[in-house]
């Protein structure tokens, strides 16, 4: 069946409130763990970022899909890994010249079960006061206990481990092979464009799977690790722990990134929390306390770095802070070359303030 634009679809959320709307996508049944992206532009990266992946996103800004996609120019991964989008007004046809096709196009090959027509306003407020929760999107089944009885079968993302299943199943290399630095990246649900950042700083990268053992890894005798962002629970995660401390046991530089920020803070004996909602969108305001300076950053994440822990650690200290709920955004390890931050500094889509945290690991590769 394909949709139109009398369509109608449900939205279930697990605290039981209900929503009414328009299907857009695949017509079928589909959820996960539902939250926000207040990121006015950019949603084609965020629906191949690797790090949605199990979640249903509410895009906050009033009208989407009006400049179409582009397939590879604008992907951070090579499919759709969100479990479904929520928006208020859909655009079916676009305006960009450039575009491949229309993002209902892109959706529906994709599998997306979605829907548009809702009051994303009362939506948001209410999942920032009840918190982040379960849902359900149907554009097939009207009958609530049905649904109740499907919204049941997902799990939480509390104790879910994704990284192994987002990863890459084989290692491959990306940059010049004869650039100066060559980087070895823990993959955990890798962005694209995080990647794109080392290239483009001279530096030449073997991309591993998750769980690839640390004497593979340093086979290759990197100048320095990466460990990258992804989804799921970080507390679930005693494998990359168990090689990100090895990494850090070389005595080589290492630099992480949102979930691989929360494994290096684990290697220090740090534990981290799921939050009543996490940080999704491109104008989070960070303090950079080694500086002193602010940047507005691009944010992806549901889980943190427990600020207590941090700040009575002996192996780590605190770096940046966010602004607006003083939650942890950076750490570095004390006496070792390493660092990491829960932002993300790629910032796609979003504001460059962060990049210079590249030419910082780079610096430290020399």
């Amino acid at each position: 069946m394909k949709v139109s634009e009398s369509t109608p679809a449900v939205l279930l959320l697990q605290d039981g409130t209900l929503f009414h709307g328009k299907a857009l996508g695949k017509i079928g049944t589909h959820g996960g763990e539902i939250c926000f992206n207040t990121g006015m532009t950019g949603y084609q990266e965020i629906y191949t970022d690797p790090s949605y992946s199990g979640q249903v996103i509410i895009n906050t800004t009033a009208h989407i899909g009006n400049y179409g996609v582009i397939s590879q120019d604008e992907a951070e991964s090579n499919q759709v890994q969100i479990a479904g989008m929520v928006c208020n007004e859909f655009a079916s046809l676009h305006s960009r010249a450039t575009a491949d096709g229309s993002l209902q196009d892109y959706l529906a090959d994709a599998g997306i079960v979605g829907i548009s027509g809702i009051d994303t306003r009362a939506l948001v407020r209410h999942i920032r006061t009840q918190g982040v929760m379960n849902c359900l999107i149907s554009s097939e089944i009207s009958d609530i206990a049905t649904l109740q009885a499907e919204l049941a079968k997902i799990p939480s993302m509390e104790g879910l481990e994704l990284s192994s299943q987002v990863c890459t199943k084989q290692a491959y290399f990306m940059g010049n092979p004869t650039a100066t630095y060559k980087i070895a990246v823990l993959d955990l649900g890798v962005k694209k464009s995080i990647l794109t950042n080392f290239t483009d700083r001279d530096c030449y990268l073997q991309v591993f799977p998750a769980k690839t053992p640390f004497a593979e890894i340093a086979a290759w005798n990197p100048d320095g690790y990466f460990v990258s962002n992804g989804p799921g629970d970080p507390s679930t995660m005693p494998y990359a722990v168990e090689t990100v401390s090895q990494f850090l046991a070389s005595d080589k530089p290492v630099f992480g990134i949102c979930l691989g920020h929360q494994i290096l803070a684990q290697v220090c004996g740090l534990s981290t929390y799921k939050m009543h909602n996490g940080h999704r969108g491109l104008n989070h305001p960070v303090k950079n306390l080694v500086t002193g300076l602010s940047e507005i950053t691009s944010q992806n994440h549901g889980f943190a770095v427990k600020m207590d822990e941090l700040k009575s650690s002996e192996k780590a200290e605190l770096t940046h802070i966010n602004l607006n709920d003083q939650t942890v955004e950076g750490l570095r390890v004390k006496g070792r070359k390493a660092f990491s931050v829960q932002h993300h500094p790629e910032a796609s889509p979003g504001p460059h303030d962060s990049r210079y945290l590249f030419d910082q690991f780079v610096d430290l590769l020399k």
